[in-house]
């Protein structure tokens, strides 16, 4: 099993840059692929990014290509989403998660952490 707590979520303004952090606990931390998602304010939870667990596979939703970079460090049992050039429609909470699925991405995930609240003005 393993727990998941996200930090670093904020008000920001647009075109700005943002990290994300997600502590992980659990023994078996680095078996999982983890994974970024995000809920926007009346909208459904959508994925955003996720990283296999040896780092082999990143995955991205089509609208942060390029703009958002996910990473990993298993020895921390840390993942990260570094988020740039951030637009409005980036404000959602975003939520850290794990599965233990190789290729993985969508919304149905393992386990998840409590999000954080990002907020981007324009």
């Amino acid at each position: 099993q393993v727990q998941l707590v996200e930090s670093g979520g904020g008000l920001v303004q647009a075109g700005d840059s943002l990290r994300l952090s997600c502590a992980a606990s659990g023994r078996t931390f680095s078996s999982y692929t983890l994974g970024w998602l995000r809920q926007a304010p009346g909208k459904e939870r959508e994925f955003v990014a996720a990283i296999s667990w040896d780092g082999g596979v990143i995955v991205y939703e089509d609208s942060v290509k390029g703009r958002f970079t996910i990473s990993r460090d298993n020895a921390k049992n840390m993942v990260y989403l570094q988020m740039g050039s951030l637009k409005s429609e980036d404000t959602a909470v975003y939520y850290c998660a794990a599965d233990t699925q190789y290729l993985k991405h969508g919304v149905s995930w393992d386990y998840w952490g409590q999000g954080t609240q990002v907020t981007v003005s324009s």
